[in-house]
């Protein structure tokens, strides 16, 4: 290199420097032009398996399916844990057993066929059919019948407590009195779905066929699909034959699926969202104490926890599980590692999942009594432990909770642990086929009672996914779902309860709270604490551009 060269390569590359610095600071912030169009801009922490409402299970497809599909009940935009009308008018029940539903006459699909009775007919009969396979149908079995339709037990859907007297008017039969049902309508199990769409490519139980997908879907909430590129984004647009249209303020939302939340921050805080799935956890303490007003947390009707697959030796042994469950120090793990306000579990059922059913204080750290009982299980020291395997999705936080979990086991039990992380869509999968040893999961409340933490663990139920069954537990779960006494019904849960946590088919580690970056140009924006969002009420306010 001559020495002219040497000379002028330093201030070329200053001057680039320079000139990609001055890029930088004035490089225009999307959510200015967003706000601008009312486009909400939200991360959505990982792609979503699928948009038909009856073979998901997820967090993150519930946040997108709500905003394309409406049921009988809505959240209420200033609370959306409280019940507002959604394609039913309205509701009533002398004895919270039979309910009567009356439907909004001029209630449409995106593509103007009339929604009426039949199409909830259809959709309960479909969630319901064993062919289809969804993993969430149990919770639809506070219907009459619905139970024994959906195991095969009989083949007539007409033994099911669902009648349609007339076109806009529905009943529906229950198996024993529930005041907290309009609640569970709220969640996307009981939404209908478009009957003529899913027949145009399959039948009524054909899975992953194209009805859900774009340039096919029609849906019956407030805003219908435009655009679904995999890993990048969903895009949502206002739909304008939804029954409240004219009240609904944003005319698009876009869901980005970034697992990473330190990625994600920085993408918030270069102006290119208006609201973030997460926070980073080793930033929440500081957020916490300098309460940036961008900065927003919550408690959450949510518990995080650990599946143990029950199928696979040694975890079919309960003093093997009630062994790893002991030695974990909840304590230390949430006020010294995660640092985020979380709260570490006593039981499976968090506080506030009903006023009259106190949270059951069982668990405990005690690694003298977890070696003790590894010892009995076969394994003194932890010898003859095979190297057992922790699985999670790809996010840093649950790399850092399962970290934890492998130095504690290491420490107290000398077992050595292994930690496979996984994208989403094959995460949940090994989930559901039981391929893996233990499991990260969690679990937010559907509705405000504690049988929504209780009876995914019943029997073969689709989001059991541990292998475990009892049949005293299935038969305090039976009773918890037709006991009219609310004393009873009470006792029989946390019996049940108290036998789940016996038998430990899952290690319960913290109760939730949520946090989230919010840019102040979001208008009407209000803490769930099951995570309802009415985003017809959400709204954007353009505003200057300030740098954090």
């Amino acid at each position: 290199m001559s020495w002219i060269a040497r000379l002028l390569l330093p201030l070329l590359l200053l001057g680039i420097f320079a000139a990609l610095h001055h890029h930088g600071k004035n490089r225009p912030q999307r959510v200015a032009s967003a706000a601008t169009s009312r486009t909400l801009l939200i991360g959505n922490g990982t792609d979503i398996q699928s948009l038909d409402p009856h073979v998901v299970t997820g967090q993150p497809e519930h946040w997108v399916i709500t905003s394309l599909f409406e049921g009988l009940v809505a959240p209420d935009p200033a609370n959306p844990d409280l019940d507002a009308p959604g394609l039913a008018t309205s509701w009533q029940s002398p004895d919270f057993q039979t309910w009567t539903f009356e439907l909004r006459p001029d209630a449409t699909w995106s593509d103007g066929t009339p929604i009426t009775s039949a199409d909830y007919l259809y959709s309960f009969q479909r969630i319901l059919s064993p062919e289809l396979g969804s993993p969430y149908a149990e919770m639809l079995y506070l219907l009459k019948g619905a139970a024994q339709f959906h195991s095969g037990k009989t083949k007539e859907f007409s033994t099911v407590g669902v009648t349609t007297p007339s076109p806009h008017r529905l009943i529906l039969t229950l198996e024993g009195p529930a005041p907290y049902f309009p609640g569970m309508l709220k969640h996307y199990t009981w939404f209908p779905v478009p009957r003529h769409v899913i027949e145009r490519f399959g039948t009524m139980t054909t899975r992953d066929t194209p009805w859900a997908r774009p340039g096919h879907i029609v849906s019956s909430g407030p805003f219908t699909l435009k655009d679904w590129r995999i890993n990048h984004f969903i895009a949502v647009e206002k739909n304008p034959r939804y029954w409240d249209a004219a009240t609904t303020k944003l005319n698009a939302i876009h869901f980005f699926p970034i697992d990473n939340p330190e990625s994600e921050e920085r993408v918030f805080l270069d102006g290119q969202l208006h609201i973030t799935y997460t926070v980073p956890l080793a930033k929440i303490p500081r957020y916490r104490e300098t309460k940036p007003p961008f900065f927003h947390q919550g408690p959450e009707l949510a518990c995080e926890f650990y599946r143990l697959n029950t199928t696979r030796p040694p975890f079919d042994n309960p003093k093997v599980r009630q062994a790893l469950a002991l030695a974990i120090d909840r304590v230390a793990l949430v006020d010294q590692v995660i640092r985020s306000g979380h709260l570490p579990a006593t039981g499976l059922t968090p506080p506030g999942a009903h006023p009259d059913y106190k949270p059951l204080n069982i668990l405990r750290f005690d690694p003298t009594a977890a070696r003790t009982l590894l010892a009995e299980a076969g394994f003194p020291g932890g010898k003859g432990f095979r190297k057992m395997e922790i699985l999670t999705n790809t996010s840093a936080t649950a790399r850092t909770i399962a970290e934890f979990f492998q130095e504690s086991w290491k420490k107290h039990l000398g077992i050595e642990v292994g930690i496979l992380q996984q994208e989403w869509q094959v995460y949940i999968d090994s989930q559901q086929s039981l391929n893996y040893d233990l499991s990260r999961a969690g679990w937010v409340g559907d509705y405000a009672d504690p049988f929504t933490f209780l009876g995914i663990f019943r029997s073969g139920d689709g989001n059991n996914n541990t292998g475990w069954s009892s049949p005293r537990y299935d038969e305090l779960m039976l009773t918890a779902t037709r006991e009219p006494n609310t004393a009873r019904r009470i006792a029989a849960m946390q019996e049940a309860e108290a036998l789940l946590l016996a038998d430990m088919p899952i290690i319960p580690i913290f109760w939730r709270m949520n946090s989230n970056l919010i840019r102040p140009e979001v208008k009407n924006w209000h803490h769930s604490v099951l995570s309802h969002r009415p985003y017809k009420s959400l709204d954007l306010t353009p505003q200057l551009r300030t740098d954090h």
